[in-house]
């Protein structure tokens, strides 16, 4: 493990913002991070403020004034990571959801009270859905086989087998609470007790099991008493919540029952399920003022002894004998130091066997880790079932700023410096720290877990863990980390070859989101980052196509089976004639007619297809130059294929409105640019389609194209939005030390890529998804997006219905599958 960047509050006459107790932090599976702290004021009046940031921008942290009265102590993303719940001391819920789908913008209309009842566990119903990773296939060619659809069954359904949303919690009395959202918008909420014979509740967890059940586990805190353990079930009966509970087996820790150690550690500190789809195996923790114990149990079906009285009688075999769920330890820690905090692994890794016996390659897999924090200031990864320690970090590594006083506080003032709140990454490989100075730790966790892999090794688990993130729609970022502007070239390519292993209906789905991938693993090298700005253009125009194809519509309603859009493809590739015009009378025409104030507004998203054409073919004669935009563009045939389709939807919809065709500066006025560069393309095209031999372009067309410059003017491109992202920054292993609140300087050159043609358009704002300039000094609200950087208008300014169709591609993450974040008036 190593540091990768620290972020803390500044620095105050009075200590204003102070870490919350207890400290709730949450991470999601879009990489947002979810903290609490209090807010002091001059009359020591505490404010509970939860402070909600993007792992790629931590500095700029968006704090909500929660309006809980009381110390929030749970804090619950959803499986999507667009919500989260925030539980307090007085029994209140709130279900927080993004504002106008913006990661720094976040209210809450729905929740639940339990008044005056503390709340100690919240979770989210489960939605049914449970992929597991099977890290002894991670050779394999399908992702079938490497990721398989466990069958588990969701917490409640609505009519067809829709899961219904909604949470379950538990009070300190000993109540479980559970609230339903209704599709009307309203809340449907029941709280029953646990058991007859209420007591209190110091800590519980919540996990849920295959067939639907909830699994509810529970202690005084005293080690001294048994941990209990509940199954609740939910339904609803004439539209009315219903809560049953029954008692499952109890156990008592094995560190009680050892007369050597039975009054050592009088508190059980902590109590948590392994996974949250895992109610068969729990982890405790018991502590004294000094020291504590970690112990690993497992819920098993055993076979019930029967009497040979009995036996004789009437013989027991097969399936016939009686059996009793009874809990075992797995495995124990020896005495550690104090214990402050525990962070479980997300990643469902499928273990053929529960018992200790994992395969070598995989032991020390980071998803089979979990994390101890304790109050010297160490972290240790430990193995999920033996617990025996695969990896260390030790927080005296912390950074320093450089104008820091030599004065230091001296350690005598107070506890060292520990983490009070851990959450490790959905893919394991990140852990978030928050100390109890308030300090936020983003550590890195090596996938071998200090242990020495060779490369290929190495290259092998990331891969794995990106194919991961690839088929369920997570965020990559914390895999990101661990990627060396070294490995980059060999990730896209196996990523590319995995990739194109998969049947044609996987690959359309993964379409985008792959090409997203390889153009965030290509910022992290010099060497590719050429190759950014055409993963970016090609995820536009691949937007841009599907959006204009869609506008189509038959002349007839019993029109083949083929759209409009289909049978433009197939004229387009079977016809490869360079003249335009040729091409058109092959199409039916009616099928493209639209309205004229619908073909004006797409007129800047046509614009753009046209500039883009010319730069291309313009750019030709230097195709050598791998450091130029675009260069992967000239022997890329479908793109070429798809540029050549909208050339010819362009040139239909010039005649019916001429308004919207693209605009070119050329030097003669009889020069019909649109037919020269459509020959230039058709010609550029049949040297790299798919039905041919790939050829080079030959020398009349190079000569052509060295001609272009002198024909028509060509334009300056804003291919690439500029990003102040941390992650390309986080590659060597010095840790950055930031504040909240305060940007950090960007590094000389960051905002002008060394990039042969690239013209950055820093003086006019350009909105990257309209194609709009917004001025020098936009007055309109933007929105940028947390991965890219890419910048596009807040509210739309259009209200044509293709437009609004463009814009919905895009309203709730970026083109790259980023999320947007409000940007401030003056946006880069």
């Amino acid at each position: 493990m190593d540091l990768a960047y620290v972020c803390e509050w500044e620095r105050w006459p009075k200590s204003t913002h102070c870490p919350s107790v207890p400290l709730a932090c949450a991470w999601s599976c879009r990489n947002l991070i979810a903290f609490t702290t209090d807010l002091r004021n001059d009359d020591q009046d505490l404010t509970r403020v939860i402070h909600i940031l993007d792992t790629e921008h931590p500095w700029d942290v968006h704090s909500v004034s929660s309006e809980h009265s009381e110390a929030i102590t749970c804090l619950e993303w959803d499986q999507s990571g667009s919500r989260l719940l925030s539980a307090d001391a007085d029994g209140q819920i709130k279900c927080w959801s993004m504002a106008d789908h913006l990661a720094n913008s976040w209210e809450s209309h729905v929740g639940s009270l339990v008044e005056g009842d503390p709340i100690v566990a919240l979770s989210w119903l489960h939605n049914g859905v449970k992929l597991a990773l099977h890290v002894e296939k991670s050779g394999a060619s399908s992702f079938g086989e490497k990721f398989s659809r466990v069958k588990f069954s969701p917490s409640l359904t609505l009519f067809g087998g829709k899961p219904m949303e909604g949470w379950i919690a538990v009070t300190v009395s000993g109540l479980v609470t559970v609230s339903l959202l209704k599709p009307s918008g309203q809340v449907l909420t029941s709280t029953e007790s646990l058991c007859r014979l209420r007591g209190r509740v110091a800590l519980a967890d919540i996990a849920f099991t295959g067939g639907g059940n909830i699994v509810v586990a529970t202690a005084d805190g005293s080690s001294a008493s048994p941990v209990q353990f509940y199954k609740v079930c939910v339904s609803v009966v004439s539209e009315k919540c219903r809560i049953d509970t029954e008692i499952l087996p109890s156990l008592f820790m094995r560190c009680t029952t050892d007369l050597n150690r039975k009054d050592k550690f009088p508190a059980i500190t902590h109590l948590k399920f392994l996974a949250r789809d895992m109610s068969e195996q729990v982890l405790l923790c018991a502590s004294s003022q000094t020291s504590s114990i970690v112990e690993c149990w497992s819920l098993r079906k055993e076979g019930l002894p029967v009497n040979n009285v009995f036996q004789q009688i009437s013989p027991v075999v097969g399936d016939k004998q009686p059996m009793i769920l009874k809990w075992r330890i797995l495995s124990a820690t020896n005495d550690l130091d104090r214990v402050s905090a525990v962070a479980l692994p997300k990643l469902p890794i499928s273990l053929t066997n529960t018992d200790l016996k994992v395969a070598s390659d995989t032991q020390f897999y980071p998803g089979l880790g979990l994390a101890l924090a304790f109050h010297d200031g160490s972290v240790h990864i430990v193995h999920r079932l033996s617990l025996q320690s695969m990896a260390v970090f030790y927080n005296s590594a912390a950074p320093r700023s450089a104008d820091e006083p030599a004065i230091k506080r001296p350690r005598a003032s107070g506890p060292a410096v520990h983490f009070k709140a851990m959450q490790l990454s959905w893919t394991s490989l990140a852990l978030v720290g928050i100390d109890n100075h308030g300090k936020l730790s983003m550590l890195r966790i090596s996938p071998s877990m200090g242990h020495t892999l060779d490369v290929s090794l190495a290259l092998r688990h990331l891969l794995f863990l990106l194919e991961y993130c690839m088929v369920t729609g997570y965020d990559w970022w914390d895999t990101l980390l661990h990627v060396q502007p070294a490995m980059v070239q060999s990730l896209v390519e196996k990523l590319h070859e995995e990739y194109t292993r998969q049947n044609a209906a996987l690959q359309q789905v993964l379409s985008t989101r792959i090409l997203a991938m390889k153009a965030s693993l290509c910022k992290l090298s010099p060497c590719t980052v050429a190759r950014v700005c055409d993963y970016h253009a090609k995820l536009f125009l691949v937007a841009v196509s599907s959006t204009l194809k869609s506008l189509l519509r038959p002349h007839f309603l019993n029109t083949p089976d083929k759209s409009p859009g289909d049978r433009l493809t197939e004229v387009c590739s079977k016809i490869t004639d360079a003249d335009i015009d040729k091409v058109m009378i092959n199409l039916k025409t009616e099928e493209f007619v639209l309205d004229m104030n619908t073909l004006q507004a797409l007129q800047q998203l046509l614009q753009w297809v046209g500039d883009f054409v010319l730069y291309l073919l313009a750019s030709l004669p230097n195709q050598g130059s791998p450091l130029r935009p675009g260069h992967s563009f000239l022997r890329d045939g479908p793109s070429l294929g798809l540029l050549r389709e909208l050339m010819v939807v362009i040139r239909i919809w010039g005649l019916l409105k001429p308004g919207c065709l693209p605009v070119y500066t050329a030097t003669s006025d009889t020069q019909d640019s649109m037919s020269l560069l459509f020959r230039l393309l058709t010609k550029l095209w049949i040297c790299c389609r798919d039905e041919g031999p790939t050829s080079e372009p030959d020398e009349a067309l190079v000569d052509e194209c060295c001609l272009l410059p002198s024909q028509l003017l060509i334009p300056s491109l804003d291919w690439l939005p500029v990003s102040d992202g941390l992650v390309s920054r986080l590659q060597p292993k010095q840790p950055l030390r930031l504040h909240f609140g305060k940007a950090p300087p960007l590094p000389a050159g960051a905002g002008a890529l060394p990039l042969d043609g690239l013209v950055r358009a820093g003086q006019p704002k350009v909105d990257h998804l309209r194609r709009l300039h917004l001025g020098a000094f936009p007055t309109e609200e933007c929105k940028t997006c947390t991965r890219c950087g890419c910048v596009t208008m807040l509210r739309s300014p259009n209200k044509t219905t293709a437009v609004k169709q463009w814009e919905q591609r895009w309203i709730k993450n970026c083109l790259c599958g980023g999320l947007w974040r409000r940007a401030p008036l003056s946006c880069p």
